[in-house]
């Protein structure tokens, strides 16, 4: 394609039409519904679902037809078909995905800024959704356009934009089964819920962790009691708990102690992180806002993008159970629950990992205390296969022509859970996981932001890796 049409077609989208609607987008409260129980009833994931739907439909895309789908009881999901152009026939489906459910508000944006009050400042667009994902949709769409605007060729592609990402995509595997005519057969997946260390380049996430997801409560006393009479004679159901969660992790080093967690990193994975390592030494160690003295895990930077993409890793997020500090009384405690989020890594089989925390947790518990086990979750991760010819050769090009400097590729240490699916239902496809998101792009946390000529970028190479595809 001729690249100054596509990128003209892209830039001028982007300022006249993607950035005014996305901003819109921004102002709904899409919350994920693991966040918000009513959902259904407060009609914000439907009326983002509508909103993008209304600006796709005006967009100019030949033959598209678009359909917002909901099973009972699920959240919507939208669904744009887009024909094969003439010269791309029997190429099989391009399958786009993103997401527009968001995380919920949390406080502390800054003066000015708000989770639902899109705010443009130094090229950033502000609020709650606009890079993870709200942006998804426009920028596959935009893309779409470009190759047409460029006289490209493009294979039948299918947009697929759900609405329960933040909460694991529970929901997704019916619709991809549901779905599953419709989509056809999948030879290329493009994901742009995802980013890099900077936004000089363009990055690809080559493998994803998995997650597991629990709750332990550990009981021993059948009502509190007055802890200067009790202590001493029975155990804390605090200290019970951290006995078996020791089982499981090395509270000095941080390192999960179960084989059912681990597993070999692959050669070329490796190899992709020490490149990045090497190029970007810094770039885990000084990406998060520590205390003044803090200091990261290690000082090593391949050993820090091992630990943040192959390594099973334990955060405590949740707790219940604990009065505040200053309603605490001179009280043990009945029970302590505590929520345990793991990372495992992207070939882990998460189902098996699951069986061995909940044995270990179980398990000749101390003092004969009850352990309940409560809210499981377990998804697989992902490893990217082999890269075709094709796609190689498309990632040098749009890395020379649009970004001028060679990409990267590294893996992700959050959690995906459609793209395992996908690979498992398509194992001939190729993946394309990318995105305009970046290390300090505040995903999930107060003050997100998009880097709006980034994601113009990204949406162009996204353009040109459509049309090798139809061409390859």
């Amino acid at each position: 394609m001729e690249q100054k049409s596509v990128r003209e077609s892209v830039v001028s989208a982007w300022i006249n039409d993607v950035t005014p609607s996305l901003s819109g987008l921004v102002a709904i409260p899409a919350l994920s519904p693991a966040f918000d129980a009513g959902w259904a009833e407060s009609g914000h994931l439907a009326a983002a679902v509508d909103h993008v739907r209304e600006w796709i439909a005006g967009r100019d895309l030949p033959g598209a037809t678009l359909e917002v789908v909901q099973l009972e009881g699920r959240t919507p999901v939208l669904l744009v078909d887009v024909p094969a152009t003439p010269g791309a026939a029997g190429k099989g489906t391009v399958l786009m995905y993103g997401h527009l459910d968001k995380q919920p508000p949390v406080g502390g944006w800054s003066e000015g800024l708000g989770p639902w009050t899109p705010v443009i400042r130094d090229g950033r667009l502000y609020g709650r959704g606009s890079v993870d994902d709200g942006y998804s949709g426009y920028a596959a769409t935009t893309a779409i356009e470009a190759v047409h605007a460029a006289g490209g060729e493009h294979a039948r592609i299918v947009v697929l934009l759900e609405t329960a990402e933040e909460s694991g995509s529970p929901d997704l595997p019916a619709y991809v089964e549901h779905l599953a005519d419709r989509i056809g057969d999948v030879s290329l997946v493009v994901c742009l819920d995802a980013g890099g260390s900077d936004y000089e380049r363009l990055w690809l996430v080559t493998s994803l962790r998995g997650m597991l997801h629990l709750d332990v409560t550990v009981q021993l006393l059948g009502s509190a009691q007055h802890s200067g009479v009790a202590s001493g004679v029975v155990a804390s159901s605090f200290r019970i708990l951290r006995h078996l969660i020791e089982r499981l992790e090395d509270s000095a080093t941080g390192e999960l102690l179960l084989d059912e967690l681990k597993v070999d990193v692959p050669a070329n994975r490796l190899s992709e992180l020490k490149a990045v390592s090497q190029d970007f030494p810094e770039a885990l160690a000084k990406a998060f806002p520590l205390v003044e003295g803090g200091r990261v895990i290690t000082e090593d930077a391949l050993e820090l993008m091992l630990n943040n993409a192959w390594r099973p890793t334990l955060s405590v997020i949740g707790a219940d159970g604990f009065p505040k500090p200053a309603d605490a009384g001179n009280v043990l405690r009945e029970s302590t629950t505590l929520t345990l989020s793991f990372r495992l890594p992207p070939t882990a089989d998460a189902e098996k990992a699951l069986e061995a925390v909940k044995r270990v947790l179980t398990t000749d518990v101390p003092y004969g205390a009850k352990v309940t086990l409560g809210s499981p979750q377990a998804e697989n991760g992902w490893n990217a296969p082999t890269e075709a010819p094709w796609l190689t050769t498309a990632l040098r090009t749009v890395s020379d022509e649009v970004f001028g400097r060679p990409h990267r590729a590294t893996g992700m240490g959050g959690s995906i859970p459609f793209m395992g699916l996908l690979s498992r239902k398509y194992p001939d496809a190729q993946f394309l996981v990318t995105g305009a998101c970046g290390a300090d792009s505040n995903i999930h946390v107060p003050d997100e932001w998009l880097h709006l000529d980034y994601a113009q970028q990204v949406t162009e190479a996204v353009a040109h890796i459509l049309d090798a595809h139809a061409r390859g």
